[in-house]
């Protein structure tokens, strides 16, 4: 296994980690690799409308969600 350091941590995100560790009964160090390990698993998406979608999908918020097929072409923004 590996190890890593990581300097200069929030005062805060310290004390979450400290309180998300002792609500799951592990140390902080398990909590902080499960989050590692967690965020280096999730699926890394290009489009931010399929992001949220997937993410209210996740929290039960939309059963459906249609995504209307695009017809118009791309345009240049005009800035004047």
């Amino acid at each position: 296994m590996a190890s890593i350091v990581v300097r200069n941590v929030d005062p805060e995100v310290k004390e979450f980690l400290v309180a998300r560790a002792a609500e799951h009964g592990r140390s902080m160090e398990a909590e902080v690799r499960d989050v590692l390990a967690r965020a280096a698993r999730r699926p890394r998406h290009r489009n931010i409308a399929l992001a949220l979608r997937g993410a209210a999908e996740s929290a039960g918020v939309i059963e459906d969600l249609p995504i209307p097929e695009r017809v118009d072409d791309a345009r240049l923004a005009e800035f004047e």
